[in-house]
Parts: C-alpha cells; structure tokens; sequence
C-alpha cells in the first residue's frame, strides 16, 4: 500500500519499448534526431497550434530554466507560497536566474486568487530601482495541495500577470491528472487561458525520466537553448528522452493512465469520509489525498504496511497526511487501506 508519491511506481511497458526501439542503429545526437522532430510535431497536435518543445529529465530543470529564460536577474517571480518551486527546489530557480526574487503568495487549497495577486504586485513599484521587478506569474497544475485551476481561473490570473508586463509560467508536473480531470482540450487549459510556457511532466505518470519546456510563442524562446546546454540538460542521446515522450503521447495514453490515478484518489478519499476523526483538508481534484488522521490510526496504517508522508506535525492528536496514487496503483491497494483504517 504505497501511497507515498507517484514517483515511486515504475515505468509503462510502451515506453521501454520504445527505448529499445531508440537503440537500434544510430542517431543525430543533441535533439537533432528524427524521434526528437516528431515529438515537438506531436506536441503541436496535442496544444492545436505550433510550438517549441524542449526534452531534460528532471522537473526542477523545467521550471527553473524556463523561468530563468523569462525573468531577469532583477526580476520577481510570484507563485503561491508552497509551491514546488518555492519550498522544493533548493533554490534552482533563484540560482538559474542568478538571483531573481521568489514572491510566495498566500492562498486557500494551494491556489491563487487575482485579488491577492494584485495585492502583493503592489507592493513592488515598476521602474522603481530599489525594487525587484514582476516578471513572471508561476502557477502549478495541479497544485501541491492536490486542487486544480479551471481555465477561467487560469484566465483571471494570466490577466493581472499580463496586464503588469509579466510572463506566465505553468508547472505541470501533474499536467496529466489536471488535464485528465478537467476533461478540456490541452489548448483550452494553457495557451487560450494565457499561459506562456508550460513544464510539462511525464515522470509523475510513468516515464523513466522526460520532462519538455514547451513554449507557445516562439519569441519567448530567447536564449532558452543555451541556458540548457549550459545547465547539462542538453542530453546528448536526446532521442532516448524523445522516446519516452513519444510513448506517452500516443494515442493520449497519459490521460488514460492520469484518469485511472485519479479515480482511484477519489475512491480512497471516499472511503476515508465518514471515518471518526478522519477530515479530508482540500478538495480532492486530482490524485492526492490529504486527510488529517488520528495519530492512533496514523500508527495503526503504518504497521499495517501502508507508506505515505506526514504533511506537517500533529496537531490536537492528528496529522495531516498526504496520500497519492499513481498510474500504477493497484485498487487492490486502495480497498486494503481503507479496510484498515476503518478497522
């Protein structure tokens, strides 16, 4: 019963085959192979218009050189105060920008709203030199807490960000399952809502390692491709990361395997409701479930062999946890856990 990330599930069969399918003869290296062109080609169908499309390996590269391309060294950046790029990243963002300002904002279940966006852009005066100056809006689809922004939400906020000249940056670590759940178009939850340049992740929905940088608007690309060379995300094999993204794309598998985890964190957040002292803290949107538990009954699914984090410290004889489920979940898993907790 592991419900402690969805990094912790392994990898689709499709995309090992693929792998073994790149490794037969050689290649351009550096992206300038053909499975590498097919993938951004395919990224255009996915978002129905052009864009530029940029294979690393890690999340964190995503985000901190797409922001980085975007925002000046004296230029603020503002996020919701516990977002990945905020509290999870060691800084990458800062250091790839070479000292440009994180600006958390505070906000209910993970989000962000424009009144409290335009609240803390007041305090930073544009043109005004003592001040770090707005440069990119950065939101996370989903959010850290689990919930989702709709693309009128998206909309809202990409308006006050463009209105003050800023750039807007999504994370989509978990794009898969928000996409998944809204049940809208691609383009709908991104370019159309005003959203610039997207991290989009594949690692969380079972790739081995592939993350793209996608930009909808080819000015934006700016010095992009060698902020990544000079970062070591420039992979030499690149058709091996192009593979997996390929794979992942195909026939809209990802939404098919992002639907399947977040059916099941519904289905866990619906056995866990009605349990005595069990209160669930966030809408439950996606595929991450955080209850506040008893800590007797925190003890007791621990013993029993389930795996999850603590998301903060007990508090009044409970603790907040956070469970996710993945694409390989089994429900098996699911019905255990909630057996157990309800003892």
């Amino acid at each position: 019963m592991n419900f402690s990330s969805d990094n912790a599930y392994g990898v689709w069969p499709e995309m090992l085959a693929a792998l073994e399918r790149a490794a037969s003869g050689p290649a351009p290296s550096y992206g300038a192979d053909a499975l590498t062109a097919r993938v951004e080609a395919e990224f255009g169908r996915v978002f129905a218009r052009p864009v530029k499309a940029f294979p690393v390996i890690s999340g964190t590269a995503a985000n901190a050189l797409s922001i980085a391309t975007l925002c000046p060294s004296h230029g603020a950046v503002f996020c919701h105060a516990e977002a990945h790029i905020a509290v999870d990243e060691c800084g990458a963002p800062e250091f790839f920008t070479h000292g440009a300002k994180l600006v958390g904002v505070e906000g209910e279940h993970g989000m962000l709203v424009p009144a409290e966006l335009e609240a803390a852009l007041s305090h930073f005066q544009k043109g005004f030199v003592h001040h770090a100056q707005p440069a990119v809006l950065s939101l996370t689809q989903s959010t850290e807490l689990g919930t989702i922004y709709t693309p009128a939400e998206v909309a809202a906020l990409a308006t006050v960000a463009h209105a003050h000249g800023m750039k807007v940056h999504m994370d989509g670590a978990r794009f898969g399952n928000a996409l998944a759940s809204l049940g809208v178009s691609a383009a709908a939850a991104t370019w159309a809502a005003g959203v610039d340049v997207l991290s989009f992740g594949a690692t969380k929905n079972g790739a081995m390692g592939a993350e793209a940088v996608i930009f909808f608007h080819a000015a934006d690309v700016r010095d992009f491709e060698y902020r990544r060379k000079k970062a070591g995300h420039l992979v030499s094999k690149m058709r091996f990361v192009s593979a997996q993204l390929e794979a992942y794309l195909e026939e809209d598998r990802w939404l098919a395997r992002a639907a399947h985890a977040n059916r099941l964190a519904q289905r866990l957040a619906d056995g866990l409701s009605g349990i005595d002292g069990v209160e669930l803290a966030h809408p439950v949107d996606a595929n991450a479930v955080f209850p506040w538990l008893p800590d007797a009954l925190v003890k007791r699914l621990r013993e029993g062999g389930a795996e999850f984090y603590d998301w903060g410290p007990p508090a009044g004889g409970r603790t907040l946890v956070r469970l996710v489920t993945s694409f390989a979940t089994p429900e098996a898993d699911v019905d255990a856990f909630v057996a157990l907790a309800k003892g």
